[in-house]
């Protein structure tokens, strides 16, 4: 097993079962417990796990959310499959919504150069990335700019949302669950999270596997809401049938 297949193995159990243990994992996984101390090392640093007396913790049990470059330095080869499929997604022509996040990060950088479309983004990173393409109209939603994710909230974003009819919206979210829905940990994100999908004819999620299973503070939009599910095969085969049922087309990509 490589490292990068190690450490997303030992964030998968984290976020199961709440902790890992250095001892248990090192049996489990056949290596030297400095080798998984030197990993959970590097997930810390990624900003997913947060070492503690033993082991470690996910961040999402401490109330914490990454910042945008540590999630970008995680998961970086499912994010490039699901953006490479939510190309299929795209209309020929027309108007798109580009949530802030990593993995929609990645659609922007494959957007194909020969599709005339306006492109609405409230993340000042995404709009720098797109103004040099000849070929798209680029809208940028004003408000306040959050830190942690880089994506305008508040008021000056929310009202051109509600005058706004895109043809797809593409959405990242922090969470992902049957019961609760797709939760952020920020109020105010989830508001324009909710009007996009709100200004949209349709909403194409775009979650690899580690968000199922974590809820967060604020629930921007219900599975229901959500017409296609863009994911990676780490997602349990029998947990993407529950997903689909509730609503969406689920792709594992």
């Amino acid at each position: 097993m490589y490292a990068e297949e190690r450490q997303q193995e030992i964030l998968r159990r984290a976020r199961l079962a709440g902790r890992v243990d250095v001892v248990t994992l090192a049996a489990e996984l056949d290596v030297t417990t400095e080798t998984i101390r030197r990993d959970l090392t590097s997930l810390e640093r990624a900003g997913v796990l947060r070492r503690v007396h033993g082991g470690a913790i996910p961040v999402e049990r401490l109330g914490f959310e990454p910042a945008l470059a540590a999630r970008d330095e995680v998961m970086t080869a499912e994010k490039e499959r699901i953006a490479k499929a939510a190309l299929a997604e795209l209309p020929e022509d027309g108007s798109v919504i580009i949530d802030a996040g990593t993995t929609t990060g990645r659609l922007v950088q494959v957007l194909p150069l020969d599709r005339e479309l306006t492109v609405v983004v409230n993340s000042p990173p995404l709009a720098t990335a797109l103004a040099a393409r000849a070929n798209l109209n680029v809208i940028v939603l004003g408000g306040r700019l959050r830190g942690k994710t880089l994506a305008t909230v508040d008021d000056w974003a929310l009202r051109p949302l509600d005058r706004l009819n895109v043809d797809v919206a593409f959405m990242a979210t922090n969470g992902c669950s049957l019961a609760r829905g797709l939760t952020t940990p920020d109020p105010a994100e989830a508001a324009i999270k909710r009007a996009m999908v709100n200004a949209a004819q349709r909403s194409v999620l775009l979650a690899d596997h580690t968000k199922f299973g974590n809820t967060y503070l604020a629930t921007f939009a219900e599975l229901s809401e959500i017409d296609v599910l863009i994911t990676d095969t780490g997602l349990d085969v029998a947990l993407a049938a529950d997903v689909a049922a509730a609503g969406p087309e689920v792709i594992r990509a």
